[in-house]
């Protein structure tokens, strides 16, 4: 079965309460499990059991080294349905000192910020139609037999 979507993402953190309070004022999270220095987050209007972990490491870890001479995740992007939506969320974001940039990827409009540990994420909207490159429809058949596979 091939990957449809990601289901979730799991985070090391310094300290899981301040991060778990910064997603839910920064995005609307709430906490659907808990443990001591375990956090399991869900999105607003997300069927997932969860749609964020966080595992706490401790105030004297050193921040990731990811992107500076070293392999590692750049950063979670989370869609959301509307533009009024992004909109709401940039000022929440800018209320939080927490955005740190804005870019037009013609197919979607993102914002990206950091969490209290300088963990990047991103918040996009998908521009209705947006492609860069036009749109036509399949034809399944058609690519098969190019292919040399038969259909069943």
């Amino acid at each position: 079965m091939p990957v449809q979507r990601l289901n979730h993402a799991v985070l090391y953190v310094r300290d899981v309460a301040r991060s778990v309070a910064f997603y839910a004022d920064a995005l609307g999270f709430r906490t659907v499990m808990s443990a001591p220095g375990a956090a399991f987050l869900q999105a607003p209007g997300s069927s997932n059991d969860h749609d964020l972990g966080l595992f706490e490491v401790g105030p004297n870890a050193r921040p990731s080294p990811a992107g500076q001479g070293a392999v590692g995740l750049y950063h979670l992007a989370w869609e959301v349905d509307t533009l009024d939506e992004l909109e709401r969320i940039q000022g929440r974001l800018v209320e939080l000192g927490a955005l740190v940039g804005a870019s037009d990827h013609a197919t979607t409009k993102a914002l990206y910020a950091k969490d209290p540990d300088g963990l990047e994420f991103e918040v996009f909207w998908a521009v209705p139609g947006g492609r860069s490159v036009p749109t036509r429809a399949l034809d399944l058949e058609g690519e098969l037999a190019r292919r040399g596979v038969t259909m069943r």
